[in-house]
């Protein structure tokens, strides 16, 4: 092991090097194609398919399953494709298990749902691993779109613009674009550099630009790309993070979540990330199960999930909870931190019980600590934006803003559940409502 210069416990290469292939190998394995049809034929095709409303971006689901089931998967990826350009991504990443799974006829009947994400990405794996771009630009309109962010809502917004003839050029904070496909989702969802295969799959439709390192605000600013293009969208997420006021928080070991997943994702050898040998995150979202999680399969020895409410209050679905479960991760609820204790690192934290009431019992424990993972939501950065709700900007319609000539959607905008397939389905449904305003 290599320890690390921030706190005692921290260390790298806690793992023989064969097993981080091992723990962060995918986490569904794609389909065969004989698993793929023995699935696709479990489908009722319904006619009124409740599975297509769950979804948040209408993907025809027993249409696409039909053309897997007939032996035509790259027809079933244009379909899925049309209306979510980052099907294969959401096929990794959607909570199925609550929108279009749960809605699932079988699942209703049987409690056994047909599999719509593995044969989703199962269909839009067949086609983009022959490079094959489904879409064709259509000619030239003469118009030219800002689109910052190169995210999900971002590059979904940009894809459709370009499609329908328009100029885009996409300014993205980051050194690599996807944004929280790229940076923020568990490396064991997405591994061998899927979220960049996608986005250049998803550049063929020609027509964007991507300026890297360019950030919103301190690169650029909102009045000056509403003045030099016909129109803005605003898709970059969140970039800051909620403080967690407590004693102690300056510790050394105290990190924020997104920040180590960000940097496990980023990193050449998964063994060179130091981790605690007692871990324990702060929160209850998908963020706080991915850094948990993934703390684990690092080689941490202790990992606790510490959330202020109960199991059935936390933002990560069922599955993500019994996931982590699965690994060895303790969740730990009710508890709210109250103190981070230790002599310029941290060695324990001190948290109160409280009950379901959010009042406090007096009741405290404490529990060993040498990282701290803070994953408690994040907030929106920037100055000189159209008005906000929430903290987030304000929209109306397909994301219309305050300012005129100025559309957000994803997780920047108010209103959104901060998934990915919502992300891609508000900047789909912005681009043709720009499309609409420029072309009269």
């Amino acid at each position: 092991m290599k320890p690390s210069p921030f706190s005692p416990g921290v260390a790298a290469g806690r793992l023989d090097d064969g097993a981080y292939a091992d723990n962060f190998s995918d986490l569904h394995p794609a389909m065969d194609p004989h698993e793929a049809l023995v699935a696709a034929d479990r489908c009722y095709f319904c006619h009124d398919a409740p599975c297509i409303t769950a979804c948040p971006t209408e993907i025809d689901i027993p249409l696409f399953i039909r053309q897997i089931a007939t032996g035509t998967p790259d027809a079933a990826a244009k379909t899925i494709l049309g209306q979510n350009i980052m099907g294969g991504m959401c096929a990794r990443v959607c909570p199925t298990e609550t929108l279009c799974e749960e809605a699932c006829v079988r699942e209703l009947a049987e409690g056994k749902p047909v599999k719509i994400g593995q044969l989703q990405r199962y269909a839009t794996d067949h086609l983009q691993e022959k490079g094959i771009h489904p879409f064709i630009r259509a000619d030239a309109t003469g118009k030219t779109v800002a689109v910052v962010g190169a995210g999900p809502a971002g590059l979904s917004c940009a894809h459709r613009l370009a499609m329908l003839g328009h100029d885009v050029t996409v300014y993205d904070a980051r050194p690599k674009p996807g944004g929280l496909n790229e940076y923020g989702i568990a490396a064991y969802k997405t591994p061998e550099g899927f979220a960049q295969a996608e986005v250049d799959w998803l550049l063929q439709i020609g027509g964007i630009t991507i300026k890297h390192s360019t950030a919103l605000g301190a690169d650029v600013t909102l009045d000056q790309l509403a003045s030099d293009f016909d129109a803005v969208f605003l898709g970059m997420g969140l970039g800051g993070v909620n403080a967690l006021a407590l004693e102690g928080n300056d510790k050394d070991g105290v990190l924020n979540a997104v920040d180590f997943i960000a940097d496990l994702r980023q990193a050449p050898d998964m063994g060179d990330l130091p981790v605690g040998r007692d871990v324990v995150v702060i929160g209850g979202g998908m963020t706080a199960v991915d850094a948990a999680v993934q703390s684990k399969l690092l080689g941490a020895l202790n990992v606790t999930l510490a959330y202020r409410r109960g199991r059935d209050r936390m933002n990560a679905s069922v599955f993500e909870q019994d996931l982590a479960a699965s690994k060895g991760v303790r969740i730990m609820t009710h508890a709210v931190p109250r103190a981070i204790h230790g002599n310029g690192a941290v060695r324990e934290i001190e948290f109160e019980y409280f009950n379901d009431d959010m009042t406090g019992t007096g009741e405290t424990v404490r529990i060993p600590a040498d990282q701290i993972l803070r994953a408690i939501g994040q907030t929106l950065d920037g100055d000189a934006l159209p008005d906000l709700e929430g903290g987030k900007i304000a929209v109306t319609g397909a994301g219309r803003t305050t300012m005129d000539g100025v559309w957000a959607g994803g997780d920047c905008a108010a209103g959104g559940d901060d998934l990915t397939v919502t992300a891609v389905a508000e900047g789909r449904d912005a681009a043709m409502d720009i499309h609409a305003s420029l072309m009269g």
